[in-house]
């Protein structure tokens, strides 16, 4: 098998498939996980802050079974995998988009499957918010709403961007496995061709991608978390 791996060849057939595909599948890539972490966050943001002002001693107290029903289901649906949960919300997905297969379809479950991750590491961030500073702008006078955008976010900005670009890259790695029910990108690639044709060079080089991408995101993830990092400590001072 790695005797014909570097065959003239199996390099030109290797090229001609890297020509014809990789680009497509480089733009599907980055349109899926961009799209799924614009909506986890969407939806998972909201929920983090829940789950940290809603407590007992919270600014916002919700009720007691309905925070812990907000628990839940986002340990429910965090403890899926996603293999399993792709098959499970084939009927929502056929809903919301009209088919299971396909780029654009392969959206709804990662949505699903990253949002209460999202919310995890949203209430991780919140929680790292001084005390002091909540009950400081209480005294003045702040609602709870007042304080949720005007405090809490903001102060959590750094934390909460080095939180998403950790979610950003943990739906990049979903939308690699996503190619197994038809979802495009480099995913579909490394499997129709590595898995299904035996064709590892196309896989290895989708895979070079995918962690290119994955250093990528995180390099500008880490660069803005620390600019606004700065930020932060500019106003402080």
């Amino acid at each position: 098998m790695f005797n014909d791996l570097f065959s003239q060849e199996t390099l030109s057939e290797a090229w001609r498939i890297i020509e014809a595909e990789f680009l497509t599948a480089i733009w599907e890539t980055v349109y899926v996980t961009l799209l799924a972490t614009a909506f986890s966050i969407l939806i998972g943001l909201p929920l983090g802050v829940l789950l940290v002002v809603g407590e007992k001693d919270g600014i916002l107290p919700l009720p007691k079974w309905l925070l812990q029903t907000l628990n839940i289901i986002i340990n429910l649906l965090r403890s899926v995998p996603f293999l399993i949960l792709m098959i499970l919300v084939f009927p929502l997905t056929r809903l919301v988009v009209g088919t299971v297969v396909g780029t654009t379809a392969s959206i709804v479950p990662l949505v699903i499957a990253a949002f209460p991750f999202v919310a995890r590491l949203a209430e991780s961030s919140l929680r790292e918010v001084s005390p002091n500073t909540i009950e400081m702008a209480q005294s003045m006078g702040a609602s709870p709403l007042q304080i949720i955008i005007k405090v809490m976010i903001p102060e959590s900005i750094p934390s909460l961007i080095s939180n998403a670009t950790i979610a950003i890259t943990t739906i990049l790695g979903y939308s690699a496995m996503s190619g197994i029910i038809g979802g495009g990108g480099l995913g579909k690639i490394a499997i129709n061709y590595g898995y299904y044709r035996y064709k590892y060079l196309i896989m290895i080089a989708a895979v070079i991608l995918l962690i290119i991408l994955v250093q990528i995101f995180q390099s500008v993830g880490t660069k803005l978390a620390a600019k606004a990092d700065k930020r932060l400590k500019k106003k402080s001072t």
